[in-house]
């Protein structure tokens, strides 16, 4: 279980890409639609875009989760103190490290450029990664 959390806190997950716009946007949603509000989600990017990848948008589209109106934003430090979990996908190296956090870092394919069947399998396998994190996060 996390080291920081009281037994009556709500977990917070903070995921992390360099431009917020795709992999990171793509949890974070999976994330709020499964969790609901047993769980705070952040998400920010060391280097955000304008806007979300719009082939993002269309691939969770498919999965019912609306991530349109969703801003990609900067990674701060305050960010990183307030999670439990920082999660990068990329982009390790640039993410300020605190004591007592869980870090992991996701091997993701970037779907910048990519076209809807290449992103389709990286959206399944954060889909299965969320799944399994929210089963350490939220045992039943």
């Amino acid at each position: 279980m996390l080291a920081c959390m009281s037994e009556n806190s709500i977990p917070t997950v903070l995921f992390v890409c360099v431009h917020n716009a795709g992999r990171s946007q793509m949890a974070a949603g999976y994330l709020q639609h499964l969790a609901g509000d047993r769980v705070q989600v952040l998400s920010a990017g060391s280097a955000p875009k304008d806007e979300i990848n719009p082939v993002a948008i269309a691939a969770m589209a498919e999965e019912g989760i609306d991530i349109a109106d969703n801003v990609p934003k900067v990674l701060t430090t305050e960010a990183v103190r307030e999670s439990d979990v920082v999660i990068t996908m990329g982009c390790g190296d640039v993410c300020p490290v605190f004591p007592g956090k869980r870090y992991e870092d996701w091997q993701l394919d970037d779907p910048a450029g990519q076209g809807i069947e290449a992103v389709r399998p990286i959206r399944d396998e954060i889909k299965r990664r969320i799944e399994g994190l929210l089963g350490e996060l939220l045992p039943a």
